[in-house]
């Protein structure tokens, strides 16, 4: 497996999908959820929305709408919008997120930092929880794109590379 990491939009990342470090209830309003929307169109929170409740430690895929990848993973690290939450419901949804993508068949997948924002999760803490999941799943997807906005973020995903 390549593990690709590097500072930007994971909007524009080209893969088969994008993973969305959701909220139980589907809605994406306003991190990463909100740009996915934004760039991707209001179609995936309507089928986010058709599909919840989704239980942290389950993912499910939506389409992609106008994104440069075929689907978008929702995986929650959160039940309701903007709530904090510890470091476990990272490694929960990172490991949903890349056990669909397997069930799926997907050959390539781009996380962001996942919990770090509204979440309150730190940049190590974050990196740290998702590269003990990732390495896992090294002969059963071939490419993982960690990517984020934030240097902090980057530079975290490296150190624990």
């Amino acid at each position: 497996m390549a593990i690709i990491i590097k500072q930007g939009d994971l909007t524009e990342v080209p893969c088969d999908a994008l993973v969305n470090p959701a909220n139980s209830l589907g809605y994406m309003g306003g991190g990463v959820a909100g740009a996915l929307k934004r760039r991707g169109g209001s179609e995936i929170e309507q089928e986010a929305l058709r599909k919840a409740p989704i239980k942290i430690g389950s993912a499910i895929a939506t389409t992609g709408g106008s994104l440069s990848c075929r689907y978008v993973i929702h995986a929650p690290t959160m039940e309701q919008p903007a709530m904090n939450i510890p470091v476990e419901n990272v490694q929960r949804a990172t490991k949903a997120a890349l056990d669909l993508a397997v069930t799926m068949n997907l050959a390539s997948l781009a996380l962001p930092g996942m919990g770090t924002g509204v979440g309150g999760v730190s940049y190590e803490a974050a990196a740290r929880a998702m590269m003990s999941i990732i390495k896992h799943y090294e002969k059963q997807v071939n490419t993982i794109v960690l990517v984020d906005r934030n240097k902090e973020m980057v530079e975290a995903f490296i150190r624990f590379l």
